[in-house]
């Protein structure tokens, strides 16, 4: 009987992902009756480019494009990642042996993990920062330890408190510029200090870097430093530069032998992706400069508009942050924000991520994301002004 089986730990050290059950409580309120504007979840709403789509139709018609792909995507894509990669990022990348093609960048998340963390090493991991860096360093059974990230600092880590810690344990090392949540984005100076302590502990760097075409005039590639790709790995992913998110297609970059590294783990949980969304995903890496400049221009207007949001709620935030989401304090008559997460959407309705969620440093932030139509976006502004005159 089912009741006499248990799990593994590692599944009482894991929770259910915040948003999953967030989603749920959404549908079961929309089942009440409620029309809830969900401002939450940074899911791109705009389609990805009209060639990219009829690229995955055309080659969707071709008899020989459905069996199993390799392990390390075809060579089409393979070089287009490379391509991409040295015209935007000005960094050289061998495509035979330094891009490894995914599922999605969260699918690198958990192989990297597994391909350089044993059972009782350590992890180092942004507060506040995406929970998926701490769930699976918690699934590889490894201790985290999380760092601040600091607000004087830009929302970068205070290195020189980090070399106070003992260090010996650690094996890997998560940053994530431009940030989420915070929307900061890192300088070289700070990309160059932190391969130092890299090299200086023998950890892997890991920049997750999927927001870098958003909202951001000046893209950057931690690989871009000098001796990077011996200690750090990249990842990146289409889902926001490209708004193919359901397409699940992302990259790791690095050196050959972290590569393999990666790719051993990788192997053993997948058969590679569907060829003809490989070959429009290439397609989509060869748009030119206009193709971001019209996704950034609608953002922006949106950004305008969650601006008012968070001028009606008093929050304080940089009109200069990167990225798909607007990060913003809360005042202080507020006691946290979760509370004032479950005073929207209780009061008007709407759904904002309570920054909370994303550690400890989150407490006194909210998140709202710029994947929601203006018109959605103007309706919560009118919903707020009218809980405001109550």
């Amino acid at each position: 009987m089912s009741h006499q089986i248990s799990p593994a730990n590692r599944i009482g050290e894991v929770k259910e992902y915040y948003f999953s059950i967030k989603l749920k409580e959404l549908d079961k309120l929309r089942k009440e009756g409620k029309n809830i504007i969900n401002l939450g979840i940074g899911n791109p709403d705009l389609p990805p480019a009209p060639e990219v789509l009829a690229e995955l139709g055309k080659q969707a018609e071709v008899a020989t494009n459905h069996g199993y792909q390799s392990y390390i995507g075809i060579p089409e894509l393979r070089e287009a990642m490379a391509s991409w990669y040295k015209r935007y990022y000005n960094v050289d990348i061998d495509p035979t042996n330094e891009v490894l093609p995914l599922i999605g960048s969260k699918e690198g998340i958990m192989h990297i993990t597994l391909a350089f963390v044993n059972p009782g090493d350590s992890i180092l991991a942004p507060n506040p920062g995406y929970p998926a860096y701490a769930s699976a360093g918690k699934i590889a059974e490894a201790h985290l330890l999380n760092y601040d990230l600091k607000e004087e600092l830009n929302w970068q880590p205070d290195l020189d408190e980090l070399e106070k810690l003992d260090l010996s344990k650690v094996k890997l090392m998560w940053i994530n510029y431009p940030n989420m949540p915070t929307g900061a984005n890192a300088d070289v100076e700070f990309f160059k200090k932190v391969i130092a302590f890299g090299k200086k502990h023998n950890i892997v760097i890991c920049n997750d870097n999927p927001y870098s075409f958003i909202l951001n005039n000046n893209p950057q590639s931690i690989l871009n430093i000098e001796g990077a790709k011996d200690i750090a790995i990249e990842l990146n992913s289409l889902s926001k530069s490209h708004n193919m998110a359901g397409w699940r297609i992302g990259m790791a970059i690095s050196n050959p032998e972290f590569i393999q590294y990666v790719l051993r783990v990788k192997s053993n949980m997948d058969s590679g992706m569907f060829k003809p969304m490989q070959l429009a995903a290439a397609k989509a890496l060869g748009l030119d400069q206009s193709w971001y400049d019209t996704v950034n221009a609608e953002y922006r207007k949106r950004r305008e508009l969650v601006f008012e949001i968070m001028n009606l709620l008093q929050c304080k935030y940089d009109t200069k942050q990167s990225g798909m989401f607007v990060w913003a304090k809360i005042p202080d008559s507020i006691s946290d924000s979760g509370a004032l997460s479950d005073e929207i959407l209780y009061g008007c309705d709407v759904f904002i991520t309570p920054g909370l969620i994303f550690g400890e440093v989150g407490k006194r932030f909210i998140r709202i994301s710029l994947c929601t139509k203006p018109e959605l976006l103007k309706e919560t502004i009118e919903r707020i002004k009218k809980l405001k005159q109550q």
